[in-house]
């Protein structure tokens, strides 16, 4: 019996299928899918199933000094149970194992990972390793026919990350967290990798906030040509030659360049006037160029998500589907830094895979024309994985994959079009004409003359600007002057795609890791929205590391950290050197924090309470603050408890962010909702409270109605949270859920069955019918009841996320309302914790 080993259940299915030829029988162990065919068996892990942790005399916080985790023993303990006991008795069994996990440095650990427990619980098993860059049959059988050992190296690189952020993350998250004393679950964060990228974005915070504004002015008019002869000359252009273009003012500044902006008013104005009093212009000089436009790059990981961002996808999505259709075998895999194709990769050949498809074949077929196809190569190679690409398997849109899926695929597929793609060619015009003898005005115009691979990836911007051909000499038409006062724009934040460009750029991070990263960061709550904003939060852990402790935030420290992995996945140093080395920065670390740690603590906690003050107490004057109870839901309490026993009420959804926003009534900063995410902002904690109440009634409540009079009203909570209920709550307690947001219209039209008013809730250009409150609620049980799993009843939840959270031994609504939500996070790939707090709050 053979024992095939993947890192993640969807990969064995995939794998099994593939090497059974569709044959092989499914069974569970433990609550592990085990695949059978031929004497062969498949188990798919998930992910790590073994971690990394210190023994349990150092677990507890306040017993232990942070400092004494730099020198502690580390243990690995399986994380995963079930999986691990599953793996054991599976190769006691076996007489051949064989490691097929992802083929990178976390695959080659996770494979390392697995070979240990294999060869802990049968010492004589042979154990083999098999690579690939794509689950297609092609590839997965020549990797099974050509197996291969592990690469210790590159496993006990990954294992030297693992340990290395554990020692860091651990000891500076407690030491700051035990000075601040932020402990439970608002306990302060700190990571290697983390804390350099957070600097990176609380530093373009503070350029935002310390920018100085500067005035000036710009100038525009209108140009016009009156030359008979002119449709002629631009006929073939399809534009009209007499159509106005509008030509901007330029002047030479000292350095000779062209400069647009005027900074003094008063010269602004004295070349408005002169634009406006004229009514013509002379052509000077006329400037034609032709411009070459390369096709773009194969995709490396960072190039992927800055391509799918730019269609609307986060880091994290992006890279959750593409590992999703790489498991399904649509395309190669997307951790890769590689940017050109390898030797044996033919496009002509997986063109013709795609020849005749609906959507992809006629932009397959075009590219075939060509007399020689050589696609672009990148600046990057590497040997491990090609460029991500598409293998030649195409899914159905709709049935195999989701829209979602298929975007992304698409994305792929053009992405490999345009490298193989011709360039594009683009005509230049440029047009300066003088006024008056002393001001110029400049035209810029361009026209795509041949689309190249602008025609199979349409995700580049294509738009033409007209102006029309011209003489020297020539006199133009002049209206329309404008002048327009502007201000100089603060730097934007970082997008996701160019934050990680920028940790790319920078050392931070891995491919593999620094999407990742960033969910971590929207986690902790140390950023919001997006493009990212670092929270007060954010911005006093980064300042308290840099007064004290600046290697903590530095990405230079990191950087040479992950030089020094790369040492070790090449042979040229051992896990130890580096373990041992790291450990000697945090050392020197903590001697600087050392003496510091009660004005650490006191410059946190002053930061933290900033954080969550929204205003003065309208009952005693002291601050109204964001709280936490013991049971981890937000609320609003007053500072000078216990004297003021002042509360107010959060939505349960989400963790509250303070707003800049006052109102006006009550001088209270408004609040926001963050749900990983997705926000919704709440407002006004006191203007949520005045809204509290009843609203119209609807009709007699079923419950009571006849016996004892109840009656159905609208109802609106101090949370904000919104419900049908009746009058006589508490004594009856029937009650039906109703939309946070929108006017709720009472309408004439009424259901028969219940005699109660439809209603519509206006929220956008057309009002939602959400009809009898009664019936809406007996259709929302049905479609749970029918779906085959009240989880998927969730929003949010799809049938994959059910299967991830089975895995998990997450199957039901009871499971998850009881689960803990770190916890379910580490189990389940691309779910975070805030995601399954909005579920549970749903749930």
């Amino acid at each position: 019996m053979e024992l095939i080993i993947t890192e993640k259940d969807n990969a064995a299915r995939r794998i099994a299928e593939i090497l059974s030829g569709d044959s092989m029988d499914s069974s569970r162990e433990n609550g592990v899918n085990v695949y059978e065919w031929g004497g062969k068996r498949c188990v798919g892990l998930s992910g790590h199933v073994v971690g990394v942790d210190f023994p349990p005399e150092y677990s507890d916080w306040r017993d232990v000094e942070p400092a004494e985790l730099i020198d502690a023993s580390v243990e690995k303990t399986p994380t995963k149970e079930n999986i691990v006991a599953t793996l054991r008795i599976l190769a006691r069994k076996a007489e051949r194992a064989t490691i097929a996990t992802d083929y990178d440095r976390e695959g080659e650990l996770i494979g390392k990972e697995a070979y240990e427990i294999v060869e802990e619980a049968n010492d004589d098993i042979p154990i083999r390793r098999v690579r690939f860059s794509s689950i297609t049959e092609n590839e997965v059988k020549s990797a099974f026919d050509e197996p291969d050992e592990l690469d210790f190296d590159l496993a006990a690189a990954g294992e030297a990350r693992q340990i290395i952020d554990l020692i860091w993350g651990a000891s500076l998250t407690r030491f700051l967290s035990l000075s601040s004393g932020q402990l439970g679950n608002d306990f302060i964060s700190v990571g290697r990798v983390q804390s350099p990228t957070l600097k990176l974005m609380v530093d373009r915070e503070r350029e935002i906030e310390a920018f100085d504004p500067e005035s000036y002015w710009e100038l525009v008019a209108d140009l016009s040509k009156t030359a008979a002869d002119g449709a002629e000359a631009d006929a073939e252009s399809g534009e009209d030659p007499t159509a106005p273009f509008e030509a901007q003012y330029f002047y030479r500044d000292e350095d000779d360049n062209e400069a647009e902006r005027v900074w003094d008013e008063s010269t602004a104005e004295g070349v408005y006037e002169t634009l406006s009093s004229a009514d013509s212009a002379t052509v000077v000089d006329v400037n034609g160029r032709t411009r070459t436009d390369s096709p773009p790059t194969p995709f490396n990981t960072t190039q992927f998500i800055r391509a799918a961002s730019a269609i609307g996808y986060s880091a994290k999505r992006a890279m959750s589907i593409a590992e999703e259709l790489y498991t399904a075998g649509y395309i190669t895999y997307p951790r890769t830094d590689n940017t050109v194709y390898p030797d044996d990769l033919d496009p002509e050949e997986l063109l013709d895979d795609f020849v005749g498809h609906p959507t992809l074949g006629e932009s397959a077929e075009s590219l075939l024309e060509a007399d020689e196809i050589v696609p672009t190569e990148g600046d990057e190679e590497t040997t491990d994985h090609p460029p991500i690409h598409p293998t030649g398997e195409i899914p159905s849109r709709g049935g195999d994959v989701s829209d979602d899926e298929w975007e992304v695929f698409e994305l792929v597929v053009r992405r490999f079009y345009a490298t193989v793609a011709e360039p594009a060619e683009w005509e230049h015009l440029k047009v300066v004409a003088e006024v008056a003898g002393e001001e110029r005005l400049k035209a810029n115009g361009k026209r795509l003359v041949e689309p190249g691979y602008h025609a199979v990836y349409p995700y580049f911007n294509t738009s033409e600007n007209f102006v029309p051909a011209v003489d020297v000499g020539e006199e133009l038409a002049l209206a329309d002057a404008e002048l327009e006062a502007k201000e100089t724009q603060p730097p934007r934040r970082y997008g996701q795609s160019r934050l990680i460009e920028t940790m790319e750029d920078l050392g931070i991070g891995t491919k593999s890791t620094r999407h990742e990263t960033i969910e971590k960061l929207y986690d902790r709550g140390y950023i919001e929205s997006d493009p990212p904003r670092p929270t007060r939060l954010a911005m006093a852990v980064v300042t308290a590391a840099e007064d004290y402790a600046d290697r903590v935030v530095s990405e230079g420290m990191t950087a040479q950290l992950e030089a020094d992995m790369d040492a070790i996945a090449n042979g040229e140093a051992t896990l130890e050197d580096v373990t041992d080395e790291s450990r000697e920065m945090l050392e020197d670390i903590f001697a600087s924090l050392a003496d510091s740690r009660e004005e650490i603590g006191d410059q946190l906690r002053k930061s933290l309470k900033d954080d969550k003050r929204l205003g003065p107490c309208p009952e005693c004057g002291e601050d109204l603050l964001v709280r936490r109870s013991r049971h981890g839901s937000y609320f609003i309490g007053c500072d000078g408890y216990p004297d003021c026993e002042n509360t107010l009420p959060l939505p349960s959804t989400g963790k509250p962010l303070i707003l800049d926003e006052e109102c006006e009534e009550h001088g209270l900063n408004e609040v926001k909702m963050l749900a990983g995410r997705q926000t919704f902002v709440h407002g006004c904690a006191l203007c949520k409270a005045d809204e509290a109440g009843e609203g119209p009634t609807l009709g007699a409540c079923p419950d009571c109605g006849e016996e004892h009079g109840g009656e159905l009203a609208v109802k609106t909570l101090q949370s904000g949270s919104r419900l049908v209920g009746c009058t006589r709550y508490p004594d009856c307690e029937y009650s039906l859920p109703l939309p946070r947001r929108g006017e709720i219209e009472v309408t004439e039209e009424r259901c028969e069955e219940h005699d109660l008013p439809e209603l519509l809730v206006h929220n956008g250009d057309e009002p939602w019918e959400l009809g009898c409150p009664i019936c809406n609620y007996r259709e929302f049980q049905a479609r749970e009841a029918d779906s085959g799993s009240d989880l998927e009843a969730l929003e949010g939840i799809g049938a994959k996320t059910v299967e991830k959270l089975a895995n998990a031994g997450i199957e039901d609504v009871a499971d998850l309302s009881d689960a803990d939500p770190d916890a379910v996070a580490e189990s389940v790939e691309g779910v975070s914790a805030d995601r399954v707090r909005t579920w549970q709050a749903k749930a």
